[in-house]
């Protein structure tokens, strides 16, 4: 019995501890090993490919089920009482994207991937990629998710979300529970990425060398850059446009009490209690941040918008594929909706990194290696995403009641 027990508590143990911590020892046992024996880095290989072909089977079911359950149990007329922090979180998001493409094209990114010689046929041209985009939206629904046509699955994914709002209470559950179902799998997948980054790490290096964790730093210095960018400049810019006053006391504020909380928790959702405590020590409405703080931990992902087009931009790149500016405009609008459907968990944005890749008809096999090396470096992206995320749902809804006010005072005054 009492061995039973110890089994139980190191089962626990190692499903509830720190992911971060599991993943910072799976790396550095994977550069140990690399370093030790190149034989045994290339046999533990194996469990790098198990990680991304599980991931590679479940992302496609999750982007399924998560739109679909979320539109169905949507609620006509929710989004009305907080018209003007939606709006915020959507700029917010779409500008993240157009900033990550930006700055990508400044400084552009490439992966040391597996089976680059794969044939991929580039797009032409704007025409080309939304013709590729018609054509996949189109598809077989089965077919579509067999074959991972992320496109297709997002557009089944809608349609019968729309088509399920109309069906009884009871059906509506039903669909959140099976979306809840599929969260929960991907959350066991995702508590082996350090095994599977241990795998990947070790062989990875064995083949090619410690240069390319250089690749990594390098990769992740885009990302957080592209974030601080956001927290710090377009993020306040937006505020000032609500409030007419000097944004920072208030964005500081937001990112000292929320931003920090969220890095650590890593989940959005997580942090909602703090934001709540937060706008209501700033005397803010009660109806407006009631309703838009739980809204913002799902559709305000400036971050996730961040980190899918940085890592579809960095395939692209590696890949030779030229894309044009009306292209890279369709990518932010395509990244900025993704990011809007973006699960709850840890590392979500990534696994819809291959819903932008779909667009430039980069095979799955290569998107999930993109996936797989967002896990590496997610332990400093995924929490900055986050912060990012969370902080800007008090922020935004801040500058939305204090907007309200200022136009209330100016009405009173002209009267």
């Amino acid at each position: 019995m009492q061995t039973d027990n110890k089994g139980q508590h190191w089962r626990q143990r190692l499903l509830q501890g720190s992911l971060i911590q599991q993943i910072l020892i799976g790396l550095a046992a994977g550069i140990v090993l690399a370093i030790v024996s190149k034989p045994a880095a290339h046999a533990v290989g194996i469990l790098g490919t198990l990680f991304v072909s599980a991931l590679k089977g479940v992302a496609p079911l999750l982007v399924l089920m998560l739109v679909m359950a979320s539109i169905a149990s949507h609620q006509p007329g929710q989004k009305t009482s907080v018209r003007h922090v939606v709006i915020l979180y959507l700029l917010s998001t779409f500008c993240a994207a157009v900033v990550a493409v930006v700055m990508s094209n400044l400084m552009p990114q490439y992966l040391m991937l597996k089976s680059v010689s794969q044939q991929v046929t580039p797009p032409s041209g704007i025409l080309d990629v939304v013709q590729r985009l018609l054509m996949n939206m189109v598809v077989n629904p089965v077919s579509a998710l067999l074959e991972a046509n992320y496109i297709g699955i997002l557009v089944w994914a809608v349609g019968l979300g729309l088509a399920f709002r109309h069906a009884s209470t009871t059906t509506r559950t039903v669909l959140k529970d099976a979306s809840l179902a599929v969260t929960w799998l991907v959350r066991v997948v995702i508590r082996c990425a350090p095994l599977g980054i241990f795998g990947l790490v070790a062989s990875v290096l064995a083949d090619t060398g410690f240069h390319i964790l250089w690749g990594y730093a390098h990769l992740l210095a885009l990302l957080l850059g592209c974030m601080l960018l956001m927290a710090l400049v377009c993020n306040p810019i937006l505020v000032y446009w609500k409030i007419r006053r000097n944004p920072y006391p208030l964005v500081f504020t937001c990112l000292r009490e929320s931003g920090v909380t969220a890095f650590f928790t890593r989940s959005s959702a997580a942090n909602i209690p703090v934001n709540l405590a937060l706008a209501k020590k700033l005397n803010l409405d009660e109806d407006t941040y009631s309703v838009s703080i739980p809204l913002g931990a799902n559709i305000s992902m400036a971050g996730a918008a961040i980190t899918i087009t940085t890592l579809t931009l960095a395939a692209v790149n590696t890949l030779g594929i030229h894309i044009d500016l009306p292209t890279s405009i369709l990518l932010s609008v395509v990244a900025a909706v993704c990011a809007c459907g973006c699960s709850g968990i840890a590392g979500g944005s990534l696994l819809l990194v291959p819903v932008a890749c779909n667009m430039f008809g980069i095979p799955n096999d290569i998107a999930m290696q993109v996936v797989a090396i967002g896990f590496i470096i997610s332990v400093l992206q995924d929490s900055s995403e986050t912060a990012l995320n969370s902080s800007a749902d008090i922020l935004f809804t801040a500058a939305a009641c204090l907007g309200a006010e200022r136009k209330q005072q100016q009405a009173e005054t002209s009267h």
